[in-house]
């Protein structure tokens, strides 16, 4: 029913007022008696088989929805009910910003891909913990932290994860530190070990502090070089961080069948969706291999289908999560995902 009737409808408005129109609705669910009951009824599949610890986390099954659908924290209790064991919210700033000019966000059917230069725009830190502690989490709840755009020098973007790491301490399960969006001007140098440290150590000496142990991981770009990405994994080993999450969207185009009139029109932006899902498993195989599976690896980027799932998950990857997949095939692959990895 979804591929045939509520796509087509969906996709028939502009790819932003589609996502925006599917949050109004999940917040309409919630105030319908039994709604919330029966899509979890049709699309959870409970099997304590499938639990898994990460992180010291007890997770339900290993499939997560990726930051980017929730991105002001306001609606991870719906999303819940799709059979994910794990919500990431965010990218949150610590103060609200629109983001880039709209149009901002585009499909290409062909390639069932998105591209997006969206700019991380949210409301936010304050509004997703006002929201938290009004409806509290049904779900394990990881939050993507990022600095504001007019952030530009180092100690302001060292202050903005500080702070947004802070203030969220005590709302969320678990933290990543978006380092890697192709979407706002200067965020992936940060990739570089040295600003990366700048930025994490102070993250990683004020978690001390803290009655209670969030773990933190570090989400790394698809297209970064082999030599930075090893400084970058050698340093994660050595520091304390928890994990990394594998991967963001790329800038690259190879591969598309999207004419490319089209492609010039769009311009640039992050790409994400069926043709990142061998840059994504290379990834995750890469970092599984280097660092000999004793850093944890959340595996995303591509996954469209419950094979490439098993597949990721067989090569390393401790936890997966899914966006553009849940966009194109529907709320039951999460459902089909589950029983196929059992």
């Amino acid at each position: 029913m979804y591929k045939q009737l509520i796509r087509p409808l969906l996709f028939g408005l502009s790819p932003e007022t589609a996502h925006n129109f599917t949050l109004r609705a999940l917040g309409a669910l919630r105030r319908i008696p039994l709604a919330g009951s029966l899509t979890s009824l049709f699309y959870s599949h409970n099997d304590p088989t499938l639990a898994t610890n990460v992180f010291g986390i007890d997770f339900p099954n290993p499939v997560g929805l990726a930051a980017g659908l929730d991105k002001n924290g306001e609606h991870y209790n719906e999303l819940s009910r799709f059979g994910f064991s794990f919500i990431e919210i965010g990218s949150l700033t610590p103060e609200p910003q629109e983001g880039n000019p709209k149009p901002r966000l585009f499909r290409l059917p062909q390639d069932r891909a998105l591209i997006n230069r969206m700019g991380i725009n949210n409301k936010g830190v304050k509004n997703a913990i006002r929201h938290i502690s009004k409806d509290k989490p049904r779900t394990i709840l990881a939050a993507s932290i990022a600095k504001n755009s007019k952030s530009a020098s180092d100690e302001d973007t060292i202050a903005d994860y500080t702070k947004a790491f802070s203030e969220l301490y005590d709302f969320v399960d678990l933290f990543t530190v978006n380092v890697s969006c192709p979407n706002v001007e200067g965020l992936r140098n940060l990739q570089d070990v040295s600003y990366l440290s700048d930025i994490l150590d102070p993250m990683l000496d004020l978690r001390i502090c803290y009655d209670s142990y969030k773990p933190v991981l570090v989400k790394v770009s698809p297209d970064i070089p082999h030599e930075e990405l090893d400084e970058i994994l050698k340093y994660c080993m050595l520091s304390g961080i928890d994990g990394i999450v594998a991967g963001n969207t790329t800038t690259s185009r190879e591969g598309l069948r999207t004419n490319g009139s089209k492609l010039g029109k769009i311009g640039n932006g992050g790409l994400s969706g069926a043709p990142l899902y061998k840059k994504s498993l290379a990834l995750v195989k890469y970092i599984h291999e280097f660092t000999g599976g004793r850093l944890p690896i959340v595996g995303v980027g591509g996954i469209m289908s419950p094979a490439q799932a098993r597949e990721m998950l067989e090569s390393g990857a401790s936890l997966i999560q899914i966006y553009t997949g849940f966009i194109y095939e529907g709320p039951s692959l999460v459902k089909r995902i589950l029983k196929n990895i059992k």
